[in-house]
């Protein structure tokens, strides 16, 4: 089984819709999928109701019980985990980023979740997991000059998986409807961004990129 954890220390970022987007793209390439809502606000719990299908179980759980349940999910036959969290540094944050092999810091382009991702970067090198940014929310084309500044800075910081997810109207109704955005736009933008993504992350993980060397270290050889 392998473990994908959305985390970022900053709210309203998008990790719940792209959690619940992705693990129906998962789902429907052929994995077995089980989310995680370590999130005290529930969001994908909701989702799930909202859902009323069993393809893609959703259970919420707290930081101390994140071991035994995963263990639990892999001897049943998921493949894939996916777990949401808090916009906050907490220990269901820091209990989600020890447990993922692939720890994905979405961020809206502007300077305020830039650099709330850089505090998240840190936290996760700390834990010597590894990570990938995503750049969630892009205005349209004519703000390209904002889009590439905030391309440019988590280059800087390390990996920036593609594509780029733009602002859509599908992403937000997918997540009312208890859906992915792929089960309601199957040919539109937002789906082909989705399965793209999924692609991508399906990939990174494939890849085993050694963990991040801890931020002390880095700054002793410095």
């Amino acid at each position: 089984m392998r473990t994908i954890a959305f985390v970022t220390q900053k709210g309203g970022s998008g990790k719940s819709t792209l959690a619940s987007s992705i693990a129906v793209a998962a789902r429907e390439a052929g994995e077995r999928v089980f989310i995680l809502d370590m999130d005290p606000q529930q969001s994908l719990v909701k989702w799930a109701k909202a859902r009323g299908a069993a393809d893609v179980p959703v259970e919420a759980i707290s930081p101390g019980k994140i071991t035994q349940v995963m263990n639990s999910l892999a001897k049943n036959g998921v493949t894939l985990c996916v777990i949401d969290t808090a916009g906050t540094e907490s220990a269901a944050t820091a209990a989600a980023m020890k447990a993922a092999d692939l720890c994905i810091i979405p961020s809206r382009p502007n300077a305020f979740d830039l650099w709330a991702s850089e505090m998240t970067r840190r936290a996760i090198r700390e834990l010597r997991k590894d990570y990938v940014f995503l750049l969630n929310q892009c205005p349209p084309s004519q703000q390209s000059a904002r889009i590439s500044e905030g391309v440019e800075t988590l280059e800087k910081l390390g990996g920036l998986i593609s594509p780029l997810v733009g602002a859509r109207v599908d992403y937000q109704e997918a997540a009312r409807l208890g859906l992915g955005v792929t089960e309601i736009g199957g040919a539109g933008h937002a789906a082909d961004e989705i399965r793209k993504l999924w692609s991508s992350i399906k990939r990174r993980m494939a890849k085993g990129k050694p963990a991040a060397k801890p931020a002390a270290a880095t700054r002793k050889a410095a």
